[in-house]
């Protein structure tokens, strides 16, 4: 039987647990920022998502983030009514629609990874040398299940 196969043992079943919830309350707090105040956090996630990629088509986003089509164009119609994004038709196939993030857009996502930044800074600074070193370990194998979920969702 492969690893990806065989059932989970209790232990990793509490692992996976623990870290779904402590990563659940992490990703909740680093939301609450003050630039983003007048965002949706949908509005917020596909602006960050736009503007991470540079120019991305709707179809692409929609798949990305996991949202259908219709909401994800109501999105991005009230990101781009706020200025935040453009909306392009592709030159060769006007059924392709092409976002990218207007400069303002651009400023908001940096403010916004700035006063995430920030707030993690300020954790860090209550954990001891012991505890940073563990948590900078840790991060190569957050990497891989990221990868290791993108994939799957593919």
């Amino acid at each position: 039987m492969s690893d990806a196969t065989r059932k989970p043992t209790e232990k990793e079943r509490q692992l996976a647990e623990h870290l779904r919830v402590v990563l659940g309350r992490l990703n909740r707090s680093l939301r609450l920022t003050q630039a983003q105040k007048d965002l949706s956090s949908s509005q917020r996630e596909v602006l960050m998502a736009i503007a991470r990629s540079g120019s991305l088509r709707l179809s692409d986003l929609a798949r990305e983030e996991g949202l259908n089509p219709t909401m994800l164009s109501r999105i991005v119609a009230k990101l781009e009514a706020a200025g935040m994004v453009t909306r392009m038709s592709d030159p060769q196939d006007a059924r392709v629609i092409h976002l990218s993030a207007t400069p303002e857009g651009i400023a908001l996502r940096e403010r916004i990874r700035g006063e995430r930044t920030n707030a993690l800074l300020y954790a860090l600074r209550s954990l001891s040398k012991e505890e940073k070193q563990t948590l900078n370990a840790a991060t190569p194998a957050l990497e891989a299940i990221v990868a290791t979920l993108r994939e799957r969702d593919q």
